[in-house]
């Protein structure tokens, strides 16, 4: 949240003063949007300041609420999205705390996309559609339901709202035809009028302070894990409130589907065709349509995946996700035959296999044979699918693993991230898929996830990452703490291990992941080796995947069973994951030389890396491999590099380190606070 006053308070500061660019307001808006998120505020942010925001203070202050609490620029807990304003105040009929969660838009002109009525074009010129800003603001409203059970405390405690105030009720007619609800109304310049009755219905002419107070105090309900989202989609509405962009694309290829998609399992009655229902035409007419999400560590792809997926199925329509990931895919499996009943464990196990299946196990399926194929973790597409257990029949080095799943499914989606491919043969892009599916014949749709359910929201904390590693073409920099995500550089590895756990017996779910540079054994008997060794520091990497030793996870199960902690994870079991406290430890495959991070492919031990492998091709899979390691922390990250040098830059570029911390009456404790000297530097004063 950038500012909180009473509208009184804000009033004073929409009157414009002489030689000035910006109302007061706006300058303050500058000056706390730069200390707090770091860098200026953009052009349309600084416009709706000067702008919008005073109409609807000055509506407040019109209806004599002078003391209601107006909140600016408010988070939405986890992410980076947030909403324009949240008004506070006492509701005039009951008392009790009340809410108006308001979505400004300085529109004149709105279309709607013929193919999707949630997907529209507000006249900004980028020519990208966005969402509906009715359904904008009630999907926030239900997100802030669901993660402030402040919210929850009444019937109706909440109402949202969309505000075009430039716009004309016939400019934006199209609008109108979304269904509106309590949590998301539209009105217009026409409007005002019925917009100030809503305040003087939502409040009271009283202070608003208890109620803001309350909702900036409010616990916060943790976030959503993948594998929370998989357990929970038999839930009406699934386990993810979609945001955005997440929204739109989800709603275009659902919208696709229900008019081109023939039922294959359902019978619908008069209109059901057991001849069009079995075809194997392409759904849509003679040209395939690919859908390619792509989106960085924590935009939510394996939410969105889960949730295609849920909702396809409740309409009776086959979906299968695919990956390439084996940790994600047999987790995906272990959690559906979870729920067998009794007796039916190995009919549940066989549809599980049938639902979550990998990449390569394609080669032999008919051409349009599945209705609809979700590519997920995209990034780890190979080059090919054979296999060394593959018949040799089936065996073609030159046919690109892509196109056997662009040929098998009626409608293909591919969901990536362009930076987390991580060994020399997998070649997932959105370019690479654009151009093997347009010479296939197929139409492309590419749609970009931006928004960010990981890291707290911090968008500033993936640019981060991606600086450090030289993904972008920014150098380094040091970090700035955004009250979003804790990032601290540990003195050793034992030491993190230490908060680590305490973070784990807290509650908290806690990983400790590290670069492959030590060798992993098989496990010697019932035990695993302790393979690595840093210093006087010594712990074993998780179970390789073919064994299965006692007291330790599987390998598919390291980052969402509890005795984890007990292993270092390596990128191969992390990926696609997320846990709140996240250890990472940087080995000396990848150093800080002359101003940046290099990578020395002679202390990896990863096998993929032949030395017929090209120099480029490494670099680039070791810095993914540590971009996706760092982006795996939804609270925090801690970070200790083995070489020495590149430890002292992690201490110049991040502040906070992990101190011993005292509290009345308590043991002291770790934490993410404290000197940023390690105890090495420190010089005791008597």
């Amino acid at each position: 949240m950038l500012l909180q006053l009473s509208a009184a308070e804000l009033g004073r500061l929409i009157v414009a003063r002489a030689g000035s660019a910006h109302l007061p307001l706006t300058e303050q808006l500058m000056d706390a949007h730069s200390r707090i998120k770091g860098g200026t505020a953009n052009q349309g942010d600084r416009a709706s300041w000067d702008n919008s925001v005073p109409v609807v203070v000055k509506a407040l202050l019109d209806c004599g609420l002078d003391e209601v609490r107006v909140q600016v620029e408010v988070d939405l807990p986890h992410t980076n999205c947030a909403v324009d304003l949240v008004l506070c105040g006492q509701h005039p009929g009951t008392g009790a705390d009340s809410y108006l969660a308001v979505e400004l838009k300085q529109v004149r002109q709105a279309t709607v996309d013929p193919l999707c009525p949630i997907a529209v074009d507000l006249g900004f010129g980028d020519g990208k559609n966005k969402l509906h800003p009715v359904r904008q603001i009630q999907r926030y409203c239900e997100y802030m339901m669901r993660y402030l059970p402040h919210l929850r405390q009444h019937e109706n405690q909440l109402m949202g709202v969309a505000l075009l105030h430039h716009a004309r009720d016939a400019g934006v007619e199209a609008l109108f035809d979304l269904p509106e609800t309590d949590h998301g109304f539209l009105y217009t310049l026409d409007d005002l009028a019925r917009f100030r009755r809503v305040l003087t219905s939502r409040f009271a002419p009283a202070s608003g302070e208890r109620a803001a107070s309350a909702l900036e105090r409010a616990r916060r309900d943790p976030l959503l894990k993948v594998t929370d989202v998989a357990r929970q989609r038999s839930i009406v509405g699934g386990g993810l409130t979609l945001l955005d962009e997440q929204y739109v694309a989800v709603d275009r290829i659902t919208r696709h589907l229900e008019k081109t998609t023939r039922f294959t399992g359902f019978d619908v009655g008069l209109f059901y065709d057991p001849e069009a229902a079995h075809s194997t035409a392409p759904l849509g007419g003679d040209v395939k349509r690919v859908y390619i999400l792509r989106g960085g560590p924590g935009s939510g792809k394996s939410a969105v995946a889960l949730e295609l997926q849920r909702s396809l199925g409740l309409t009776g329509r086959e979906a299968v996700l695919a990956s390439g990931s084996h940790a994600y895919t047999e987790t995906l499996r272990e959690i559906m035959l979870s729920t067998a009943r009794r007796g039916r464990a190995a009919d549940k196990r066989h549809a599980a296999k049938q639902l979550y299946r990998y990449f390569n196990s394609f080669s032999d399926s008919p051409e349009d044979s599945i209705d609809v194929l979700i590519c997920d973790e995209a990034h780890r597409m190979r080059r090919s699918s054979t296999h060394r257990w593959m018949p040799s029949a089936l065996r073609d080095d030159a046919r690109p693993q892509a196109s056997e799943l662009i040929k098998v499914a009626k409608v293909p989606i591919f969901l990536l991230d362009d930076h987390q491919s991580i060994r020399p043969d997998e070649v997932g892009t959105a370019e690479y898929l654009k151009e093997l599916s347009e010479e296939m014949g197929c139409d492309v749709e590419v749609t970009d996830l931006e928004g960010t359910f990981r890291a707290g929201g911090s968008t500033q904390f993936q640019r981060w990452v991606q600086q450090l590693l030289g993904l972008d073409t920014s150098d380094p920099i040091a970090w700035r703490p955004d009250g979003k995500m804790t990032l601290a550089v540990a003195d050793s590895p034992g030491q993190m291990e230490q908060f680590i756990r305490e973070r784990h017996l807290e509650g908290a779910t806690a990983r400790i992941t590290a670069g492959f540079c030590w060798p992993w054994s098989p496990p010697d008997g019932q035990r695993l080796v302790d393979d690595l060794h840093i210093g006087e520091w010594h712990r074993p990497w998780n179970v390789k995947p073919e064994h299965n030793v006692p007291h330790a996870p599987r390998s598919d199960l390291w980052a969402t069973d509890r005795r984890g902690i007990d292993q270092v994870g390596c990128v191969y079991t992390a990926q696609t994951f997320e846990y709140d406290w996240n250890g990472v430890i940087i080995g000396p495959d990848l150093v800080f030389r002359d101003g940046k991070f290099r990578v020395n492919r002679r202390a990896s031990r990863d096998p993929a890396f032949l030395d017929s492998i090209d120099d480029a091709v490494v670099t680039r899979c070791i810095l993914n491999a540590y971009h996706v390691l760092l982006t795996r922390g939804v609270v925090g990250t801690v970070v200790y590099a083995v070489d020495p040098a590149t430890q002292n830059e992690l201490r110049k570029l991040i502040p906070g380190t992990i101190g011993m911390q005292h509290y009345d009456g308590a043991q002291p404790k770790l934490t993410a606070e404290g000197s940023q000297l390690p105890p090495a530097y420190r010089r005791r004063h008597r």
